[in-house]
């Protein structure tokens, strides 16, 4: 009953006694391979899988399962992929009737996750909602933060013309094994979820949960529901998550000619006057739909299609057509009836997205300007919207190479309700863009005592006395008395004003969550990094440098790629004469791991206050939240009457980093599944057969006769014409 093998070999000739090496292998299930040389151990030591693949050939028919790999990107670019593998098993027998019990291979099959993801009911979920796959491992298979991000190196292929590499179809990183608790933000009832998922059982939990924004600035607080379910045939395990606002969802039925006409009128570029400035979402509607990401380009393709073919074409998926034409015809209807006949002071743009795809903003000159994605399931503002019954302020990304984006408005964004029969939906966002200039005027002018008669007079433009902000949710600044902030509106205030940041995180009214990207890319650093090239690599040792055996073998070995890449490619070696240019187009990013911060508003409580003590001085200052917004005014003596306390920048942008402590890592492990089955020991299994010697020593002027015959052919082809 011996539970472990041991494999021997003997390498180059000796004269000691390989007896006992040999009854270690034969008698604890292994086998003994002597070896001529230094040169061949690698070759020989690989038909070990032989012997240990025996049991697993006994087994039969509980051996012949299907089994499935982690997700990886595909040599042949199907992108990212699975791949279930079957093995195959040499059955015949011998000369002397002995049966063979070796392993000849592996078939499989590569599953695109694209051809997945086209089977999944995707704009049914509402943005919000989603499905993912996790492996024994909790790996995950699919998910949504499952993106791995471009690098921008391609494959340097091969152009004959030019007769030089040109770096062509760029690539995507390999993705990580990310575990679904570092793809989305972990608690305890997700480490349940997941060792349930890990144990093919199946369930559901609705619980409240921590939501990353999907620019990755904010934390929001939902309720999710978690369904899951294991995946018949694999070892894998499935999950839908849901909002509640998204159980339902909107089933359009156009099937007047007349009304689809009038709808498919909204969306041409000649009525955007009248209708405002319109984008659609790049989905797939029908299946000979070219989709582009240039949203003038593929709103042309929608219309002519429509046009030619109608929405109820067979290559449609009818469903999706009627839906967005549906909202076309509802968001029109809002700007015709209702926004055209307003005229607001101070607003730059007002503007409504929708569930069906289409994003209409008013008036049409603003829309030439909007920078928002089209595609409504990726908008971050849309999906914050959605998880939050308030008006959600949005801050403009600010850049510190230069003056941040404030010129562009500052969004403000809710969500439209509508209950049928009980059941809640939220099918669109509305909201504006406020002009910053405007709002600060009307901001000082709304908490400025006038007359005053006074030194301090709360919050007056440009106060020496006072310092009077807004901030959103994510602690980024939105509004200031103080000219010299303007410009850095959208930034994060605790690189503004570090002190009175600290202070506001100590006294609870903001808190922070810290976790890990493990699919960033990062500009390649200063430390050298592993160029693109062999896996593996044997380097010679002094001993394979001496032995004839070896440089034989390396010379055959050279010599027969030359061969195979003159016979591949014949011009090969001169078209890899390229410019240095080209080189330098290979270095891109690499693959990194960076740390994220995120700030949000730690409890309910409304008001705030507090002194904020330096060494020789302090701050008094107050902090309200503002009803049914995510914004929080606080009014604090200036930063200019009293040094900082501490004038070391908070960041919360993300940080290049090494990853969690591994220490920390190990005392707490995750929970992870073995395989079912384990083909180690085989009681049918003949253990007589193991060893002995592996191959013959050849002649020194053999060897030199093949090199030299390989020689001539690759002379040969060289010159001969392609």
């Amino acid at each position: 009953d011996k539970k472990v093998r041991i494999f021997t070999f003997s390498v180059g000739q000796h004269n000691y006694d390989k007896g006992p090496i040999k009854w270690m292998a034969c008698n604890n299930k292994g086998y003994y391979y002597e070896i001529p040389s230094i040169g061949a151990i690698r070759i020989n030591t690989q038909e070990y899988l032989d012997v240990l693949g025996r049991p697993m050939v006994l087994a039969g028919e509980r051996a012949k399962q299907v089994q499935w790999t982690n997700v990886y990107l595909d040599a042949l670019e199907l992108g990212l992929v699975i791949t279930g593998t079957l093995p195959v098993f040499n059955l015949t027998k011998d000369h002397n009737g002995h049966k063979n019990l070796l392993i000849l291979g592996v078939m499989g099959v590569d599953v695109s996750l694209e051809d997945i993801k086209r089977l999944t009911p995707h704009f049914t979920l509402c943005p919000n909602g989603y499905y993912f796959a996790i492996d024994p491992n909790g790996y995950v298979l699919l998910h949504p933060n499952l993106r791995p991000e471009q690098i921008g190196v391609g494959i340097p292929t091969i152009n004959l013309r030019k007769r030089r590499p040109g770096i062509q179809n760029p690539k995507f990183q390999e993705p990580v094994t990310l575990d679904f608790l570092d793809a989305e933000l972990e608690n305890e009832i997700k480490v349940e979820i997941r060792n349930q998922m890990i144990d093919g059982k199946s369930g559901e939990r609705t619980f409240a949960t921590l939501i990353k924004s999907q620019d990755e600035r904010y934390i929001d607080k939902g309720n999710r529901t978690y369904t899951w379910i294991p995946v018949n045939g694999t070892d894998y395990s499935l999950a839908l998550v849901l909002p509640p606002y998204s159980f339902y969802y909107i089933k359009a039925k156009l099937d007047e000619t007349i009304l689809q006409a009038k709808y498919t009128e909204t969306l041409k570029f000649d009525n955007f006057d009248e209708t405002g400035y319109t984008f659609i979402a790049p989905r797939e509607y029908c299946k000979d739909l070219k989709i582009s990401d240039n949203n003038t380009e593929f709103l042309l393709n929608f219309n002519n299609y429509i046009d030619q073919k109608t929405p109820n074409s067979n290559s449609c998926n009818t469903d999706m057509v009627h839906r967005v034409l549906l909202d076309a015809g509802f968001t029109n209807e809002l700007v015709q009836y209702y926004w055209s006949k307003q005229s607001l002071t101070g607003v730059l743009s007002r503007f409504v997205v929708t569930d069906g795809g289409i994003t209409r903003v008013y008036p049409e000159s603003a829309g030439r300007n909007w920078t928002e994605n089209p595609e409504t399931y990726e908008d971050s503002f849309y999906k914050r919207s959605l998880d939050n019954d308030i008006y959600v302020f949005t801050a403009p990304y600010f850049n510190n190479a230069e003056d941040g984006d404030y010129e562009s408005g500052i969004m403000v964004s809710k969500a439209v309700e509508i209950t049928v029969d009980g059941k809640l939906l939220k099918p669109a966002v509305v909201g504006i863009k406020i002009d910053v200039n405007s709002w600060m005027g009307n901001f000082t002018r709304a908490t400025t005592k006038s007359p005053c008669k006074s030194e301090i007079c709360d919050c007056e433009a440009d106060s020496m006395q006072v310092d009077c902000v807004i901030l959103d949710d994510g602690g980024f600044l939105l509004m200031s008395n103080q000219g010299d902030y303007i410009r850095q509106i959208g930034r994060f205030f605790g690189e503004i004003d570090p002190s009175l940041m600290r202070k506001l995180i100590n006294v609870s009214l903001y808190a922070f969550n810290k976790s890990y990207d493990y699919q960033s890319v990062c500009d390649p650093g200063r430390e050298p990094t592993q160029d693109a090239g062999p896996r593996s690599l044997y380097v010679p040792t002094i001993a394979d440098i001496l032995n004839l055996g070896w440089w034989a073998s390396a010379a055959a070995w050279s010599i027969l790629q030359q061969v195979f890449w003159s016979l591949t490619f014949p011009r090969l070696l001169e078209a890899v004469d390229y410019e240095d240019q080209d080189v330098s187009a290979v270095l891109s990013k690499q693959s990194c791991i960076t740390e994220q911060t995120q700030y949000f508003f730690e409890n309910s409580n409304k008001t705030f206050n507090g002194v904020l003590d330096c060494e020789n001085c302090s701050r008094i200052y107050h902090a309200e939240k503002l009803l049914e917004t995510n914004l929080v005014f606080i009014i604090v003596d200036s930063k200019k009457t009293c040094l900082p306390c501490d004038s070391r920048p908070l960041i919360q942008a993300e940080q290049p980093s090494t990853g969690p402590d591994p220490c920390t890592l190990v005392q707490n492990p995750r929970h992870r599944k073995g395989p079912d089955l384990c083909f180690d020991d085989n009681s049918l299994e003949n253990y007589t057969d193991c060893g002995g010697v592996s191959g013959l020593n050849p002649s020194l002027w053999f060897m030199v006769g093949i090199q030299l015959f390989l020689l001539w052919l690759l002379s040969g082809s060289r010159h001969c014409p392609w």
